[in-house]
C-alpha cells in the first residue's frame, strides 16, 4: 500500500468559467494557469505521482513547455493512469477537497467523479469530492482563487490485473481449484 498527497492552487483571472474534474463550470472568473488550471486534477495527479515516488506534475508537464499551454488536464490524469499500470499499482480510493468561496460544486460532483473514474479506469465510488469555503480568511477566503487537496491510497495490483479493480477476488467471487 502507498499513500500520496497533492495540492494545487490557482488565482482567479479574466474568464467566464473554471474547469474542475474535467467539468467546465460557469463562473465570474477564469483561472491564471498554463494549462486549463484544473486544480482538482492537478492535485490528484500530484498525489498519484507522489504515491508512486515519481515526483510531481511540474516534472512531467513543465509550464515552460509550450506543448502544455491550455492543455486539458485530463491528459495529465491519463498519463498518471498509464504510470499506475506500468508500476503495477491500482487506486484503492481518492479523497479530494476543493477550497473556494465560489463556484458551488454540488450539481457538478457526479460528473467530476465520473470523469476521474473514466480516466483512472476505475469506478466513481472510489473517488470522493468535497468542497469547503475558507470562511472569508486569507486569499481564498477573499475569493481571489481556489485550491484543492488530494489524498490517494494505492495497492499493488494482484494476479496480473495491471492496476484494474480486483474487488471480485477480495469478495470471494472467483473460482479456484474447482470451487
Amino acid at each position: 500500500m502507498r499513500i500520496g498527497h497533492g495540492y494545487d492552487v490557482h488565482a482567479f483571472d479574466s474568464g467566464d468559467h473554471v474547469t474542475l474534474g474535467g467539468v467546465r463550470i460557469p463562473h465570474t472568473h477564469g483561472v491564471k494557469a498554463h494549462s486549463d488550471g484544473d486544480v482538482l486534477l492537478h492535485a490528484l495527479c500530484d498525489a498519484l505521482l507522489g504515491a508512486l515516488g515519481l515526483g510531481d506534475i511540474g516534472q512531467h508537464f513543465p509550464d515552460s513547455d509550450p506543448r502544455w499551454k491550455g492543455a486539458d488536464s485530463r491528459l495529465f490524469l491519463r498519463h498518471c493512469t498509464k504510470l499506475l499500470h506500468e508500476h503495477r499499482y491500482r487506486l484503492v480510493n481518492a479523497d479530494l477537497t476543493v477550497l473556494a468561496e465560489a463556484p458551488r460544486l454540488g450539481t457538478h460532483r457526479a460528473q467530476m467523479r465520473a470523469n476521474m473514474a473514466a480516466d483512472l479506469e476505475t469506478t466513481p465510488d472510489r473517488i470522493n469530492v468535497k468542497a469547503t469555503t475558507c470562511e472569508g480568511l486569507g486569499a481564498l477566503g477573499r475569493g481571489e482563487g481556489l485550491a484543492c487537496y488530494a489524498v490517494v491510497l494505492l495497492a499493488h495490483a494482484e494476479n496480473g490485473t495491471n492496476g484494474h479493480d480486483n474487488d471480485a477476488h477480495r469478495r470471494g467471487n472467483f473460482h479456484r481449484h474447482g470451487r
